[in-house]
């Protein structure tokens, strides 16, 4: 479970991250640039199937999530200008993940795939909207549970908004 669990994390650090950044590169046509500032990023736990996990386990999952939300993270101007989304998805996961589907730009994101850490796959997708202001990123992890085989699913909501100047 811990090594689906991470995976699955790693979509939520993009997303919460802010998609990360990467080195000088310039953005595709459309693509939508955050303004620097003090971004407020909230994540909600949407969906959470495990079989075999009891309740509790769940319940500390959602807990811990929830915990996260209301964390605040100043973008530079720097940062702002070399921030780079599609050059991030493509080499923030490093050679963990294989991309089907990466449509980056004109304010939206819609990208799938399958990630692979040990002998855990995971397909992985995040869609949403991607703006100046703000960034709405669900994240979806599906693969096998180590507890049993079965199918396992989990859904993050992440929100970062723009709250204004970094604070010094």
């Amino acid at each position: 479970m811990k090594k689906f669990l991470t995976v699955a994390a790693i979509g939520a650090a993009l997303a919460l991250g802010g998609c990360g950044k990467s080195e000088d590169k310039a953005a595709p046509a459309g693509t939508v640039k955050r303004e620097a500032g003090n971004w407020k990023t909230d994540v909600k736990l949407v969906k959470f199937e495990m079989p075999g996990v009891p309740d509790n386990v769940k319940d500390q999952m959602s807990k811990q999530l929830a915990a996260a939300s209301g964390s605040e993270q100043c973008l530079t101007q720097e940062q702002a200008d070399k921030e780079d989304v599609a050059g991030a998805l493509s080499k923030g996961y490093g050679e963990a993940c294989t991309w089907s589907k990466n449509q980056i730009g004109s304010g939206k994101i819609d990208v799938a795939g399958t990630c692979t850490q040990g002998a855990q796959k995971v397909e992985l997708a995040l869609s949403g909207t991607l703006d100046a202001k703000k960034t709405d990123v669900l994240v979806t992890s599906k693969g096998k549970s180590p507890m049993g085989g079965g199918d396992m699913e989990m859904q993050m909501q992440v929100t970062s908004t723009n709250v204004g100047p970094c604070k010094a």
